[in-house]
């Protein structure tokens, strides 16, 4: 396991409730059967939204999660690189209570 994907356990795995899960191949954390946060080249992606997502986005190097490559991104994702993951626990909260919100 790299570096960064310690961190990402780490950080996604501090949600109560959070369960480890797959999400197109790649290794993810969901709250009731819906994904919140995802590692993806050694990066770790967020759905987000309103100014969670404004904030993350506007980190450097963030953008808009695209696990197909293919110019089709998953506009409620933000994939923030390991230079933020201090950030990452304050994000995986915030993706959690959106994702759970509409459970």
């Amino acid at each position: 396991m790299t570096n960064e994907e310690q961190l990402y356990n780490a950080a996604a795995s501090k949600v109560k409730e959070a369960v480890a899960s797959q999400m197109f191949g790649k290794p993810c954390y969901k709250i009731g059967g819906k994904a919140f946060v995802c590692f993806f080249q050694q990066e770790t992606a967020f759905k987000l939204t309103g100014a969670d997502h404004a904030k993350a986005l506007s980190l450097t190097g963030a953008k808009l999660f695209d696990p197909s490559g293919k110019g089709r991104p998953m506009k409620e994702w933000v994939q923030v690189p390991v230079a933020h993951a201090g950030l990452w626990s304050a994000l995986a909260a915030k993706a959690a209570a959106y994702v759970a919100s509409g459970i």
